[in-house]
């Protein structure tokens, strides 16, 4: 929606109303006073936002004008650290996250609000990193990437036992460690093991709140989870993103529940009815069912490079689940993307054994395109079998996707299953 602009001018009343000690209160403008700041993922705005924007518009500006609030922030959490580890200060936690109103024998989502505040450390200094090397800060970088390295060996040493459990395990802790990169590579495919099995014991329902549901399905589906993300996704029973459009719901509410099963409302103190969080969802949507990315080196962020890489496989877990909860399978994605080039547009269709691929790709910018087949005599570009084709270049195949490099212009791929 353009909104590079508008966040380019709140970014700035963010480092306006960041306190002198680097925290960054709960709402720009501040009108909440000295006190009401630093809560971990929300304060972490500071740098989440000026990062994402220059992947998705390409501009470094954001990045030069907000560096020193970015880097304020970071060092704030390092000054109220102890060895590296970030349990003090108050948090909102993993807000809004799911709990049953008679909840006697603790299937509350309850998530460690010193983790999540470690983890999201560990976050932000990441981003200050990645920052630095673009704005070419090389003493910056060896600085916070020792800093990083001692930030998550502080989160292992207090959250994860010997045997690689977290301290809590509750499906936003798994999320975040995982997405977040904080445990060593060994202890990394089965924390997303236990991430899937705790889904599974809620009866193939998330539990997340703000803090975890933004990510959810997108480390289930970087850790071969995909078809557990898309029976999330299609999830229509309370706690889910589709319940609230069974009861008649146009917009994102700000709870799981702003109108229960048996038809009552949550308290109504806190209950909007148009709220953005659980929407995060749409990012997966657009990104992996979809396909639609951005390239991340300095030369491809903005879309002037773009990855095109659609999830179109969503055989659910189970037979039973589907019948259970009467999932529907997908068979048709259209998603279109307005960037500064020009429309992107990816779009699929199944039909019987046939899968076609449809993509646009504005000018002035190349596309990498990955087509679930290795086999090139059965994917069609037009009528021209790939294996044949002097138009697209094939540059090799991944995990079963044969991959080509596109330039500008419509093209149609069907491919035979």
């Amino acid at each position: 929606m353009h909104v590079d602009n508008f966040f380019t001018k709140w970014m700035k009343d963010v480092a306006a109303d960041q306190f002198d000690n680097g925290s960054v209160p709960h709402v720009i403008p501040n009108v909440l006073g000295s006190n009401a700041g630093g809560s971990a993922g929300w304060a972490d705005v500071s740098t989440i936002i000026p990062w994402n924007m220059y992947l998705l518009y390409g501009n470094k500006d954001i990045l030069k004008n907000q560096y020193q609030s970015m880097k304020a922030w970071v060092d704030y959490m390092d000054g109220v650290s102890k060895d590296n580890l970030w349990n003090t200060g108050s948090h909102f936690g993993d807000w809004l996250f799911y709990r049953p109103d008679d909840d006697n024998d603790g299937r509350a989502a309850l998530t460690d609000k010193n983790l999540i505040a470690q983890s999201f450390f560990a976050h932000s200094t990441q981003i200050l990193i990645n920052t630095s090397k673009v704005l070419n800060k090389e003493e910056n970088v060896q600085k916070y990437t020792i800093l990083l390295k001692e930030i998550k060996k502080a989160f292992v040493e207090e959250y994860v036992t010997p045997n690689g459990r977290l301290v809590s395990g509750s499906q936003t802790a798994y999320v975040l460690a995982l997405n977040f990169d904080m445990l060593p590579v060994g202890l990394r495919a089965q924390a997303a093991q236990r991430l899937a099995e705790n889904i599974v014991n809620y009866n193939y329902h998330l539990t997340t709140g703000f803090l975890g549901t933004p990510y959810l399905n997108h480390v289930l589906t970087r850790f071969g989870y995909q078809d557990l993300a898309y029976t999330l996704l299609m999830q229509k029973t309370y706690p889910s993103w589709l319940y609230p459009v069974t009861v008649g719901a146009t917009t994102i509410w700000e709870r799981w529940d702003g109108r229960k099963p048996d038809g009552s409302f949550q308290t109504p103190g806190m209950n909007s009815f148009n709220h953005y969080a659980y929407g995060a969802i749409g990012d997966w949507m657009y990104r992996v069912l979809a396909g639609i990315n951005s390239g991340t080196d300095p030369d491809g962020v903005g879309y002037k490079k773009i990855i095109i890489k659609p999830y179109t496989e969503n055989q659910l877990i189970a037979e039973n689940v589907q019948e259970q909860y009467e999932l529907d399978p997908l068979t048709e994605v259209v998603a279109n993307l307005q960037t500064y080039y020009g429309k992107i547009s990816s779009s699929w269709k199944k039909e019987g054994k046939q899968l076609t691929i449809q993509v646009e790709v504005p000018v002035n910018t190349t596309a990498r395109v990955y087509l679930p087949k290795n086999d090139t005599s059965r994917i069609l570009e037009g009528k021209t079998p790939l294996s044949s084709s002097k138009e697209i270049d094939v540059i090799g195949n991944e995990d079963g996707y044969t991959i080509v490099e596109i330039g500008s212009g419509q093209y149609n791929f069907t491919i035979d299953n």
